[in-house]
């Protein structure tokens, strides 16, 4: 049975057992994996207060951007000092379903008949990675668990945690005592982290291995400033309009802590600081102007988030809201960073650091250009940046997924990019690229 695993050391057998089989209880002889999905990667439902049912927000295809607005459009409430921002509906909550111990939210992300039917790629998230350990013997529920999480909040929140160590000690009881496994992509990575920092005793007790996909440990600067100043298109093409838009998404994520968690980390020494370029025409006069370049490190940039924020603002249900750069979460995620950067991994866990490389990754935004430059900053929002990239894998550069510099005990593994008949054999962090 463990054959089709026995490729990565990631996946070790404990025991004196081959892996086949099962003992008296019906359980196997495998350690016990637990899937944790990134930014996007866990289905999201809306839960009417009143009368209890339950609608996919997240994802979905029909009147997909309508429902977003309406049920995940969110402001973040400082008052609760636990890094929460609370949906704009009164009247709904968000919950994620643990359907399948945990597996269904992080499966297919729109488990439609018709998304099924058509086999839409870019919402199979875990899909294949799920079906190849239960070909290799894995059981749900004994062996085989799953934990998606609101991925608009922070990293750290008090649900979060809680619900990752049930999750762990649930796996750890139904295999028989068995210490856990963990597969965390992306941003899930950063959760890990802070469980890992927050609550070290539980980890050590629970936890065997984690092994580490593509985790941007000290932030992903172009797509993260990208998304901060102008929003995120998953969608391309006339795919586009039965998907959430790009000015959508844009107003979600000003108010998400976990976006702000992955800015780029300002202590880490970059080999070059990313930077936002802003081709700027500036005024002497009513009648005179030059163009000039400005630019903007992890610091510097937060003057500029500011400003080309200062006006921004929603229309929800006949109101307009404000929805500017948000200082609170900035410190919040500061808070988090220092967490992080303080993460120990305990002594007796395994750590397996596979990152991508040899994809042009987005590092430094570039808005407007010398012959077409930016009047006011507040033009930033509706303008489409430029990027300038370097290695990594189309969202999480490789000198931050390896920056983990805290965990002096790892093994890490580069996933090159070859072009073959069957595609590449990574597929980057983008949410749906699995």
């Amino acid at each position: 049975m463990t054959g089709c695993c026995s490729f990565c050391p990631c996946f070790g057998i404990s025991g004196d057992g081959d892996g086949d089989g099962d003992d008296d209880l019906g359980r196997s002889n495998l350690d016990p994996v637990l899937l944790i999905s990134g930014i996007g990667g866990s289905i999201l439902h809306s839960k009417n207060k009143r009368r209890g049912f339950q609608t996919r927000v997240w994802i979905r295809i029909l009147l997909a951007d309508l429902e977003f607005k309406k049920k995940l459009w969110s402001l973040y409430n400082p008052k609760t000092e636990r890094g929460y921002t609370e949906t704009l509906d009164d009247d709904s909550e968000i919950l994620v379903p643990d359907d399948d111990h945990g597996l269904y939210a992080i499966d297919i992300l729109d488990p439609s008949v018709m998304t099924k039917c058509l086999r839409l790629k870019e919402v199979y998230y875990f899909h294949d990675i799920i079906n190849m350990l239960l070909q290799c013997g894995f059981k749900k529920g004994t062996t085989l668990f799953g934990y998606g999480y609101d991925f608009r909040q922070s990293n750290r929140i008090d649900k979060a945690m809680e619900g990752l160590r049930i999750k762990l000690q649930t796996a750890y009881k139904a295999s028989g005592g068995r210490k856990v496994n963990i597969i965390s992509h992306s941003m899930g990575g950063l959760l890990v982290s802070c469980f890992m920092a927050l609550h070290n005793d539980v980890f050590t007790t629970y936890v065997n291995k984690w092994i580490c996909i593509a985790c941007p440990f000290q932030g992903a600067p172009g797509c993260i400033n990208g998304s901060l100043l102008t929003g995120l298109q998953f969608v391309d093409g006339l795919g586009s309009f039965f998907f959430v838009l790009r000015w959508t998404m844009h107003q979600l994520l000003i108010e998400s802590p976990s976006i702000y968690e992955m800015m780029a980390n300002p202590e880490f020494e970059w080999k070059q600081q990313p930077e936002i370029q802003v081709w700027r025409r500036q005024f002497k006069d009513k009648k005179t102007s030059s163009v000039v370049l400005e630019t903007y490190g992890p610091t510097e940039s937060i003057s500029l988030f500011e400003e080309a924020l200062k006006d921004n603002e929603v229309n929800y249900d006949g109101r307009k809201i404000a929805v500017p750069f948000n200082f609170s979460i900035l410190q919040w995620a500061t808070g988090t960073r220092q967490i992080l950067n303080n993460a120990q991994l305990p002594t007796g866990v395994s750590f397996y650091n596979i990152y991508g490389t040899s994809f042009d990754t987005p590092f430094d935004v570039c808005y407007g250009s010398e012959t077409s430059p930016i009047n006011d900053l507040s033009d930033l929002c509706h303008t489409i940046p430029e990027y300038s990239y370097v290695d990594g894998d189309e969202t999480v550069p490789a000198e931050s997924a390896k920056g983990n510099l805290v965990f002096p005990k790892k093994i890490e593994i580069a996933i090159l990019h070859k072009n073959n008949s069957n595609g590449s054999c990574y597929q980057g962090c983008h949410p749906y690229n699995h």
